[in-house]
């Protein structure tokens, strides 16, 4: 990649979107300020005039990563209910494990780089939860509140949040074991079904009821909160 006249924000972008694929494939410590300048297509000096350190173009990558998803945005809007619950789990499966197509891309690079992060000092990863955190948690509890209440969701001794993290973790789990290409796990089904399974799966272990779960099933409102 070789950056032509470019005004200093314009250049700053594009060192950074050419610097997040080789921390993705090589981690903070693996990587290089010769290789960052290189894939740039500037000089070190360059690099340094507008990051003075790696760690500098790292903490804006990381500042990129955790910008609001306006998919969250919208299911932020949406009042604590049975419903909202079943959404949020069915949006976070379909995000990790199918994403739109062109965000899939994307979705690879931050996994990637979530790996990396934690296989370090897990700034990455710690930042990005908590910036999601405060956008979903307060509303996923707040709907298995309303969803007790219904009679939708059996009481766990399980905090609300604690329960958004294991769900989180399946659906990332999952997202980690499509990032090769061929994938790693052996799933039996095609991954609109696998979507549906873990969902399922997923809401069971939070305390949902088969009624609740099969009433999901027919609402085609909550395909829609998830998308």
């Amino acid at each position: 990649m070789v950056l032509g006249r470019l005004d200093s924000d314009e250049r700053r972008k594009a060192i950074v979107e050419a610097a997040v694929p080789l921390f993705a494939r090589n981690g903070f410590a693996g990587t290089t300020t010769r290789e960052l300048a290189a894939a740039a297509g500037v000089s070190e000096a360059l690099l340094f005039r507008h990051f003075p350190s790696k760690q500098s173009l790292y903490r804006e990558i990381l500042t990129l990563g955790c910008e609001g998803d306006p998919a969250l945005e919208k299911l932020a809007t949406l009042p604590a209910s049975t419903e909202t619950l079943v959404g949020i789990v069915r949006f976070m499966v379909r995000r990790f494990v199918l994403g739109a197509e062109t965000e899939r891309h994307e979705l690879d690079l931050k996994m990637r780089l979530m790996l990396h992060s934690v296989l370090e000092d897990g700034g990455f990863a710690r930042e990005l939860f908590a910036a999601v955190a405060p956008r979903v948690v307060p509303l996923f509890t707040a709907s298995i509140k309303a969803a007790e209440e219904m009679g939708d969701l059996a009481p766990l001794a399980s905090a609300g949040a604690n329960r958004f993290w294991f769900a989180h973790h399946v659906a990332a789990m999952m997202a980690f074991a499509f990032l090769p290409q061929a994938g790693i796990i052996p799933y039996q089904g095609a991954l609109d079904r696998l979507v549906e399974e873990a969902s399922d799966f997923i809401l069971r272990g939070i305390g949902m009821t088969e009624a609740a779960i099969a009433v999901s099933h027919a609402a085609p409102s909550l395909q829609a909160a998830a998308d």
